[in-house]
């Protein structure tokens, strides 16, 4: 669903590039909280995050079909709001799609407001909302999750083809009319919205079967580990009686504390208790690395060619007529495939793993400085805060 430039006029385009920069500055600011509010200690969460828009920007290569001469691919918001929270997935989206705008020409530079606020913003917020509703009447499982998170993907795909859709009755360039892009983009995209669900549900459902204390949406969802000591008597023989208690000496039980000694150190202290060691995620980390540069490195050369859903519905109706040139339409990896390779299945696999590893670094290098600055930020306001005697 990558809008191209001059799908929609200047003004809308210059509208909508304000609405994703307050959205990005906003989510930046939340994104502090989710960062920092797991548990897993430090600066782990942010490779973690860096990993969510690595992962998502491979998976969008692997075009599936879904009807005669479409296909559909990932559109990510589900699925990084429930990894990761609303905020850094907002932030996971945009990164994707900045990457995949200066690098590899897909979706346009000057419609890269539109981008945002349609594929970053729209999917992430509704498929939160909804993935919370669900959340809250269902059952607190593990299986509970997985199927809040195909609800709510499979509807904000469409929900983005809704809001795509006032964006063209806003600001359209061509001469077609709403009701027409509407009842196209709708029907293709509500196809392609399943397909969103079930990678979403089977990732998450993954990631839950294994370490669901990662999973945003997920926590908690189970309570941390009690430990219970009972007592257990010593066996006696069957039919002996069994022994009395022994009380305690009257002048023990009343004699008063050694002199010299507090109160409080006569009486028993009950240790503190101690936090558990967060999990190391470096595993989980390697695990979902490898995953992306297979799905983009080699996966991605069997994925369907037939134009996505936004594509086939600007042929049909005309629409792609007004589609100007991209900006970094002669970038050395546009269109997914390296330049002056020319075997197909080796460009596109190098582009992939390319674009990979740049979204990680770019994602994880954004996530860092969040992370940071909060950390900084809370330790500011901890030495400003008065120490109590």
């Amino acid at each position: 669903m990558h809008v191209p430039d001059g799908f929609i006029n200047a003004p809308v385009s210059l509208a909508t590039g304000a609405v994703a920069a307050a959205a990005v500055a906003v989510s930046l600011r939340g994104a502090r909280r989710e960062l920092g509010g797991d548990g897993l200690g430090g600066e782990r969460t942010a490779p973690l995050a860096g990993l969510v828009a690595a992962f998502i920007f491979a998976v969008q290569m692997l075009n599936f079909p879904v009807a005669a001469g479409t296909s559909g691919h990932l559109l990510g918001g589900a699925l990084a709001a429930i990894l990761v929270g609303p905020y850094t997935g907002v932030l996971c989206v945009s990164v994707v799609l900045l990457m995949q705008g200066v690098l590899f020409a897909d979706g346009g530079l000057t419609a890269l407001g539109v981008n945002i606020t349609d594929m970053a913003v729209t999917t992430t917020v509704v498929a939160y909302l909804l993935f919370r509703g669900l959340v809250k009447v269902l059952p607190r499982t593990r299986r509970s999750i997985t199927v809040a998170s195909f609800v709510s993907a499979l509807v904000s795909v469409p929900a983005a083809a809704l809001v795509f859709t006032l964006l063209y009755a806003l600001g359209g360039t061509a001469d077609v009319s709403t009701g027409k892009v509407l009842t196209a983009m709708v029907g293709v995209h509500v196809l392609i919205g399943i397909g969103e669900a079930v990678i979403t549900a089977l990732t998450v459902g993954a990631v839950i079967a294994v370490r669901p204390d990662l999973v945003y949406g997920a926590r908690g969802l189970t309570k941390p580990l009690e430990l219970k000591v009972t007592p257990v008597a010593a066996p006696t023989a069957p039919g002996a009686p069994r022994p009395e208690p022994v009380a305690a000496p009257a002048a023990a039980s009343e004699a008063a504390p050694t002199a010299g000694a507090s109160t409080a150190e006569a009486e028993p202290k009950t240790p503190a208790p101690v936090a558990p060691a967060p999990r190391s995620t470096k595993r989980v980390w390697l695990a979902g690395v490898a995953a992306a540069l297979v799905c983009a490195g080699g996966v991605s050369y069997y994925a369907s060619a037939s134009p996505d859903g936004l594509e086939k519905v600007a042929q049909d109706q005309g629409i792609d007529k007004t589609e100007k040139d991209h900006a970094a339409k002669d970038s050395p990896l546009a269109d997914y495939s390296v330049k002056d390779i020319t075997n197909a299945r080796l460009s596109g696999g190098l582009a992939g793993v390319i674009g990979v590893g740049a979204t990680l670094a770019v994602g994880t290098g954004v996530f860092v400085v969040v992370r940071r600055r909060d950390a900084a930020e809370t330790a500011a306001t901890d030495d400003r805060t008065p120490q109590q005697v």
